[in-house]
C-alpha cells in the first residue's frame, strides 16, 4: 500500500515538471512571436486576444492501478504551430511507459522540438529512478519493521485464534463427553426399564397362562357344577313332589287325627266323669278300710294289701320302684307330690335300671312343634313318643340330685349314650334353665348339649341367644342357646330321607349337623342310685 502511494505522489511531480516545461517554451515562443509582430506593424490586436486565450486550459486524467494522473494541457499558438499538449504527447509516447494511451505523435514536429522533449524526458526518468531507489532504501528497514510487525501481529492473531480455538475444541469436547455420558447413562437406564420390562412381560405371560389355565380349570368345574345342579335340582324336585305327597298324607292323617282327637276328648270327657265316681268310690273304700284297720288293730291283724297300699304312695320314681323289686320296663304311677300323681314309663334293663324316661323318639308319630304351655305340662303317650313336662321334671330334680342319660340310635342301627352326672333344669320362671355336670359316653367326646346352660325354647316363647329364632328355623323346643349342635325334638324324618336335614332329630357330635337319628331316650335318675 506504501509502495503504491510513493510511486504515485512521484508520477503526479513529473507530471507537473512537464507542464511547468510545456508552459515555459509557451512563453519563450510568444515572446519571439510578438518581438516580429512588432517589427512587422501588423496584426498586434490579433495575437493579443490569442495570447488572452492562453488561460483557456484542458485536463487530461489517466487512470493506472490504483493512482490517477492529472494533466493541464495548454493552449496551442496558431494554426500552424505546435502545441504543447502534443509535444508533450509524444514525448510520452515515445520515453514513458505510462502515457502509452496518448494519441501518436504527428510527423510534422520539428526534429529539435522533439529531441529536446527526449532529453528532458531522460532527465525525468533519472530523476525519477533516483527519487524511487532513494525511496527503496529509505522505506527498505520501515517495510522489514512492518513485516516483521505484520507477522508478529499474525503470530499472536493466530496464538490467539489457536488458544481460543484450543479452549472452544475443549470445551466442545467437554459438552461432547457429557452429553455422551448422558446419552450412555440415559441409554443404561433405558436397557435397564427394557429387561425389567422385559422380565415383567414373561412374568405377566406366565400369570396370564397360569390365570388362562385356572380359568379354563374353573370352566370345566363349572360345567362340573352346573351339571351337578340340575341333577340336584331334578333331585329335589323329585324329593319335592315326595314331601307334597307326604304332605297330602300327613295333611289326610292328621284330619282322622284330628277326628280321632276329638274322640278321644269326648271319651276322656266321659273318663274323667267317671274317674270323679272312682274317686269318690276310692274315697269310700279308703274310709271302709280306714275304719277296717282301726277295728283291726284292735285285735292285732294287719293285711298285706293295706302294707302294700302305703309303700305305693312312697314311690317318687322309677329309682323307688327297682329298689321295691320291680324289674320290668313298663308304665307306673309315682308320687310327684303328696297331693299329685304322674304316670311315667321305666327303663328297668338299661344301665343298671331304674330310670325316668322324660322323652322318647321312636316313629315320628307325635308331632314335636309344640307351644310353651304344652312343653310345660307335656304330651303324648308315656308308653310310646312323649315329652313327660317340664314342671314335672322340675318338681322332681328339685327334691333329688339326678344323673341324664341321652340314649340314641341311627338307621343303621347303631346305639349311643351321653350321660352327665349333674342334671336339674330350673323353674317356669328361670325359664327352664338348663344345668349339666361331667360328660361321658359314646355319642362324642364333646357335650352335644350346652354344659354351661341355656333357656328352654319353643315355637312361640323365644329364649334362645340368636335373633334366628332357632325354635321356629330348627322346630320343636329346646334349650338352643345359639341354635347349638342339639335338638332331640326336631322334626321327624323317615328312612332315605334323613341326611342333609337341619332341623331333625340331631346331636351333632354323633352323627353330624344334618343326620335326623330313628330313635333317642331321655331318662334320669337319682345320683345316690345303686
Amino acid at each position: 500500500m506504501l509502495w503504491w502511494r510513493l510511486a504515485c505522489r512521484a508520477a503526479c511531480l513529473a507530471a507537473l515538471l512537464v507542464v511547468a516545461g510545456c508552459e515555459q517554451k509557451k512563453e519563450t515562443d510568444e515572446g519571439s512571436r510578438g518581438a516580429s509582430g512588432k517589427a512587422s506593424g501588423t496584426g498586434g490586436t490579433g495575437n493579443g486576444s490569442s495570447g488572452g486565450s492562453s488561460s483557456n486550459r484542458r485536463y487530461h486524467r489517466l487512470q493506472h492501478g490504483q493512482c490517477t494522473y492529472t494533466f493541464i494541457l495548454p493552449e496551442g499558438d496558431g494554426n500552424g504551430g505546435t502545441s504543447c499538449r502534443e509535444t508533450k504527447a509524444g514525448t510520452q509516447y515515445n520515453a514513458n511507459a505510462l502515457q502509452r494511451d496518448a494519441p501518436p505523435p504527428e510527423p510534422d514536429f520539428p526534429s529539435q522540438k522533439i529531441q529536446q522533449l527526449e532529453h528532458i524526458m531522460e532527465n525525468y526518468t533519472q530523476w525519477l529512478q533516483k527519487i524511487e531507489n532513494y525511496i527503496k532504501e529509505s522505506m527498505k528497514a520501515e517495510m522489514a519493521q512492518l513485516q516483521q510487525s505484520a507477522v508478529h501481529n499474525h503470530t499472536a492473531a493466530m496464538l490467539e485464534m489457536g488458544t481460543n480455538l484450543l479452549s472452544q475444541t475443549a470445551e466442545q469436547t467437554r459438552k461432547l463427553t457429557d452429553v455422551e455420558t448422558q446419552v450412555l447413562n440415559q441409554t443404561s437406564r433405558l436397557e435397564i426399564q427394557l429387561l425389567e420390562n422385559s422380565l415383567s412381560t414373561n412374568k405377566l405371560e406366565k400369570q396370564l397362562i397360569v390365570q388362562t389355565n385356572e380359568i379354563s380349570k374353573l370352566h370345566d368345574k363349572n360345567g362340573f357344577l352346573e351339571v351337578k345342579m340340575q341333577e340336584m335340582e331334578a333331585r329335589h324336585q323329585e324329593e319335592l313332589e315326595v314331601l307334597r305327597e307326604e304332605k297330602s298324607s300327613l295333611q289326610a292323617l292328621v284330619a282322622r287325627q284330628s277326628g280321632v282327637i276329638l274322640e278321644l276328648e269326648s271319651q276322656l270327657g266321659r273318663a274323667t266323669g267317671n274317674s270323679t265316681a272312682l274317686q269318690r268310690q276310692q274315697q269310700d273304700l279308703m274310709d271302709t278300710v280306714h275304719s277296717l284297720l282301726s277295728l283291726c288293730s284292735k285285735d292285732g291283724v294287719v293285711p298285706n294289701s293295706t302294707k302294700q297300699a302305703d309303700e305305693e304312695k312312697k314311690f317318687r320314681d322309677c329309682a323307688d320302684l327297682y329298689e321295691s323289686g320291680i324289674r320290668k320296663n313298663g308304665v307306673y304311677t309315682i308320687n310327684i307330690s303328696p297331693q299329685e300323681t304322674k304316670k311315667v314309663y321305666c327303663n328297668m334293663e338299661s344301665a343298671g335300671g331304674g330310670w325316668t324316661v322324660i322323652q322318647h323318639r321312636e316313629d315320628g308319630s307325635v308331632d314335636f312343634q309344640k307351644t310353651w304351655k304344652e312343653y310345660k305340662m307335656g304330651f303324648g303317650s308315656v308308653s310310646a313318643e312323649h315329652w313327660l313336662g317340664n314342671e314335672f321334671v322340675y318338681m322332681l330334680t328339685s327334691q333329688r340330685q339326678y344323673i341324664l342319660r341321652v340314649e340314641l340310635t341311627d338307621w343303621d342301627g347303631h346305639q349311643a349314650f351321653s350321660q352327665y352326672d349333674r342334671f336339674a333344669i330350673g323353674s317356669e320362671k328361670n325359664n327352664y334353665r338348663l344345668s349339666l355336670k361331667s360328660h361321658s359316653g359314646t355319642a362324642g367326646r364333646q357335650s352335644s348339649l350346652v354344659i354351661h346352660g341355656a333357656d328352654f325354647s319353643t315355637k312361640d316363647v323365644d329364649n334362645d341367644n340368636c335373633n334366628c329364632k332357632c325354635a321356629l328355623m330348627l322346630t320343636g323346643g329346646w334349650w338352643f342357646d345359639a341354635c347349638g349342635p342339639s335338638n332331640l325334638n326336631g322334626m321327624y324324618y323317615t328312612q332315605g330321607q334323613h341326611v342333609g336335614k337341619l332341623n331333625g332329630i340331631k346331636w351333632h357330635y354323633f352323627k353330624g349337623p344334618s343326620y335326623s337319628l330313628r330313635a333317642t331316650s331321655m331318662m334320669i335318675r337319682p345320683l345316690d342310685f345303686s
